[in-house]
């Protein structure tokens, strides 16, 4: 492990911040369908700042029983059953995603992984609810902890509405490409990053993390 990974883990009491962003038939975690689901790792660079890591998605054909109401189907732009979908059971799509994670997490000698989300619970309490539904033992989360830009975003540009963080940041943002899992994530490891790169230069990691 290098001297960079240990920052890292330091940096974060030991949690490897990974951005989520799901796509879903809904509001309802319990009720309704987990449709597409994105992770992004974030890394650390030599100097202390952070940067996306790799983007890994899958499609998820929705479990028995589940809703999709056909507003959010609108919004998100998901045919569940097109048949070009190449979409994974729940259970295997938690298995893909949760592979690099979990080989981020080797690397740089993180315990656990946090999820970093724009409206965080929301992404949480979808993930959590697939995990239990599935039974799956090797779910890398904190259960309940998780990092938010909502909040981020607030404190550091007064905005709270993720594209206006993102052009607060100084970044480009795409309303034809919102609402996958994939963009999502990517900008909002992107905010988050900016954020806590910004805070690096001008406040500096907190003393008890370098000692």
């Amino acid at each position: 492990m290098s001297d960079t990974d240990q920052l890292m883990s330091n940096r974060f009491r030991g949690f490897l911040p990974v951005v989520v962003d799901v796509e879903t038939g809904g509001f309802d975690h319990h009720g309704d369908a987990l449709l597409e689901v994105a992770v992004c790792p974030i890394l650390m660079r030599a100097d202390g700042h952070l940067e996306p890591g790799g983007c890994t998605s899958t499609h998820i054909i929705p479990f028995d029983g589940a809703n999709m109401d056909p507003k959010s189907l609108e919004v998100n732009g998901i045919d569940p059953w097109h048949p070009l979908r190449a979409a994974r059971e729940e259970k295997d799509g938690l298995i893909h995603v949760c592979k690099p994670i979990r080989e981020e997490m080797k690397a740089t000698g993180c315990k656990r992984a946090i999820l970093v989300g724009h409206n965080a619970a929301f992404d949480l309490n979808f993930w959590n609810a697939a995990i239990a539904r599935t039974g799956y033992k090797r779910n890398p989360f904190h259960p309940f902890s998780a990092l938010d830009t909502v909040s981020l975003g607030a404190l550091a540009h007064a905005q709270t509405v993720l594209s206006r963080i993102a052009v607060s940041s100084g970044l480009e943002w795409s309303a034809e490409e919102a609402h996958s899992a994939v963009y999502d994530t990517l900008q909002t490891a992107r905010v988050f990053c900016s954020i806590f790169n910004q805070w690096h230069d001008h406040i500096g990691i907190p003393q008890s993390q370098t000692a």
